[in-house]
């Protein structure tokens, strides 16, 4: 039981010395970064990338949010002139041949039995 007691001390005298590195390492990270000017702030957290966070009135995200309605109405605008110079694809009705739909129905048959003969083997 000792042996096991001494080895848990030993993980947790490890952990202690790892954190205290990679507190170490990151004020040196820091460091370098306020050198770049890229210096850390409150704002900045790990999950965003190191991008801190824009705060924005309700003002200015108004006016955003118009001048994105503006945008997408050009872009509908732009793309029913341009559907009304082509036809509906839909409206477009394709007619086969009585022989093409003979030559299709046929090669799935042989398909299909291709398929029930592997099943039968296996």
């Amino acid at each position: 039981m000792s042996n096991l007691q001494n080895a848990l001390h030993e993980l947790r005298e490890k952990r202690s010395q790892a954190q205290k590195e990679v507190e170490k390492l990151s004020e040196i990270i820091s460091g370098i970064e306020s050198l770049n000017g890229f210096g850390t702030s409150p704002a900045i957290s790990p999950t965003t990338g190191g991008q801190s966070k824009r705060i924005i009135s309700a003002a200015s995200r108004h006016k955003m949010a118009l001048a994105q309605r503006a945008r997408w109405a050009s872009v509908r605008k732009q793309s029913q002139t341009s559907a009304d110079k082509t036809p509906n694809p839909i409206s477009i009705k394709r007619t086969m041949s009585a022989a093409s739909r003979r030559k299709i129905a046929a090669a799935l048959r042989a398909r299909w039995a291709k398929i029930r003969a592997e099943k039968r083997a296996a």
